[in-house]
């Protein structure tokens, strides 16, 4: 613990909702607070699935960390990768070794991927977590029209016009609805020797009904506003393989398929494990009433990371709202430990939740209040606007999705992965030139790092 008369040291690990939150909340504590990513931006997850269907352009959804806080005097940003966290010692230990002492902890690294114990799928059927993920897909998506274009086998070219999104939660729905909706409206007089809307979308979810966490009402209209975009919905349906050739569903039958993504799941950070803390079946902490790691009172977990129940027993749902709440709270018993006061319990403010599915197309839940169709999808846009980070962030999406209504088009459709460019043209009979395999990265790789 710091002495008398010095700045206690705040470590924040994560700049995520619910990280910034917590060192927004905290500049004018006198504390010295740190702030640790192994990324220099702070990425608005909500609407990762637009930049991965070509949409809009990673950084109209991301910040520079170092920008959103420069104007925070007693907050410094650190770029690496944790790798244990000490709390009898007080340090975070950085994957370089450096250890960075603490007298309080917010611990807000956020969820991966699960794939059920089935990793092998993982490079199969890519979900979606980052930048660098909603890159790949957007390859993939882009990669397949460009690959049936020459294709002249029919049931290759059918495969290759197939895609499949593995889980019907609000990540998969989003996804389907705007695949559906590039193949159906945006690429449609961009190829000569396919029909792009002959292309079909497949959302399997192994529960009864897609948005299983919405009331049934809502499901139902999500389920019917899929069907009208084009997308084929298959519920009570688990996945029981993935393989270059397609998907292998519960009931035997099988969809063939180059491309099939991963919306199906998600597991706690792993660094959650090197606390000692109890973990629930995700692995996420199952933190205090006050946020607080249980026998460790400065020490919190919040966002993703956290197992938070409400008073009712039900959980907090894993949304951009509770995480802001949560890192603010967080924040409020820092400070209340420094006033040698008692820190309050969590109390999570229920907002609603918004699911969209397509063009004027959305569910929404608002405090009991349930809709679907345009009003949903007009409270979508203005509350995704709302919470993004920077005067340009929504000025860009507000002029991108303007102009993507009026014209039907996606102004992001770049592949940018030079090595998968020439394993497309030696697939497809072509010779690329005699120093492109000197300057494409080895095959299986990307040019871009992958998430941990």
């Amino acid at each position: 613990m710091a002495s008398e008369g010095e700045r206690r040291r705040v470590v924040i690990v994560g700049a995520g909702f619910a990280g910034l939150a917590a060192a927004r909340a905290l500049r004018k504590a006198p504390v010295a607070v740190t702030v640790v990513d192994r990324r220099n931006h702070h990425l608005f997850q909500p609407l990762l699935y637009q930049v991965a269907t070509a949409a809009l352009n990673p950084a109209d959804i991301a910040a520079p960390i170092r920008n959103v806080l420069r104007r925070q005097r007693n907050a410094e940003v650190i770029l690496g990768e944790v790798a244990a966290i000490d709390l009898p010692a007080r340090i975070v230990r950085l994957a370089d070794g450096d250890p960075l002492p603490f007298d309080f902890l917010v611990l807000a690294t956020g969820a991966t991927h699960s794939y059920f114990g089935h990793d092998a799928w993982a490079p199969l059927a890519p979900g979606l977590k980052s930048v660098e993920d909603a890159l790949e897909i957007r390859r993939r998506l882009l990669t397949a029209f460009e690959r049936a274009e020459r294709e002249r086998e029919p049931e290759q070219q059918r495969a290759l016009l197939t895609f499949v999104v593995v889980g019907g939660g609000p990540t998969g729905v989003e996804l389907a609805g705007a695949i559906s909706e590039i193949a159906r409206r945006t690429l449609t007089r961009d190829f000569r020797h396919i029909r792009p809307e002959s292309a079909r979308v497949f959302l399997v979810e192994a529960a009864p009904r897609v948005l299983p966490v919405y009331v049934e009402s809502l499901s139902a209209a999500a389920r019917r506003q899929l069907e009208q975009l084009g997308v084929e919905v298959r519920t009570g349906t688990p996945v029981t393989a993935i393989d270059a050739e397609g998907v292998t569903l519960g009931d035997g039958s099988r969809i063939a398929s180059r491309t099939v993504l991963w919306g199906a799941g998600v597991a706690a950070s792993p660094l959650a494990r090197t606390l000692g803390a109890p973990l629930d079946r995700a692995g996420r902490v199952r933190v205090a009433a006050d946020l607080s790691v249980p026998g460790h009172p400065e020490a919190f977990v919040v966002g993703d990371l956290a197992a938070v129940l409400r008073e009712d027993g039900r959980p907090v749902p894993g949304l951009a709202p509770a995480a802001l709440q949560e890192g603010r709270h967080a924040a409020r018993n820092i400070r209340r430990a420094l006033a040698g006061e008692p820190p309050l319990p969590f109390h999570y403010l229920d907002k609603g939740e918004l699911a969209t599915i397509g063009r004027a197309a959305a569910v929404a839940d608002v405090r009991g209040l349930r809709f679907s169709g345009l009003l949903a999808w007009l409270t979508w846009l203005f509350v995704h606007i709302f919470f993004l980070i920077g005067f340009r962030n929504r000025v860009a999406v507000i002029l991108q999705w303007a102009w993507s209504y009026l014209t039907f088009t996606r102004g992001a459709r770049l592949i940018t992965d030079t090595a998968e460019q020439w394993r497309f043209i030696a697939h497809a009979g072509g010779v690329p030139p005699p120093d492109a395999e000197r300057n494409a990265p080895p095959a299986g790789s990307s040019t871009a790092p992958r998430p941990g």
